[in-house]
């Protein structure tokens, strides 16, 4: 038996890199005057990216994404919601208007679906964001 749970524990420990969830950040910043910013990157097989944003209780925002993948997909998180999304692109679609409820740092997480990340898909994507 105890051999058995120490071959547990050392595939776990082996398996676990695998799992991490390894989240680029990257903070935007709208040029003085501007109300919106655009990016453009490149994901592949299970990377993610986390643009962040200050925005304020009351603003609207919105955020649309091209890409040449239909498994690539954005969610939107609140300030202090760390993994509850406020709006889920893969149910939602890439495209997101809404009043903000909260004042602070928004993410934009941008992602592929498993199944795409799976097989190591590439995305090309251009993300644009507007706070008024």
């Amino acid at each position: 038996m105890q051999l058995i749970a120490r071959t547990l524990a050392i595939l776990l420990l082996v398996a676990a890199p695998a799992w991490a969830d390894d989240i680029r950040t990257e903070r935007v910043h709208f040029h003085k005057g501007a109300s919106s910013a655009t990016v453009k990157g490149t994901l592949k097989g299970y990377d993610s990216v986390d643009y962040v944003l200050g925005a304020r209780a009351g603003q609207s925002m919105n955020v649309s994404m091209a890409t040449d993948n239909t498994a690539n997909y954005f969610n939107i998180l609140a300030p202090g919601k760390a993994d509850e999304a406020m709006f889920i692109g893969s149910t939602s679609g890439n495209q997101y208007e809404g009043t903000l409820p909260a004042s602070g740092d928004y993410k934009v997480r941008v992602y592929l679906m498993r199944s795409a990340a799976r097989r190591d898909e590439v995305a090309n994507y251009r993300l644009e964001m507007i706070i008024q």
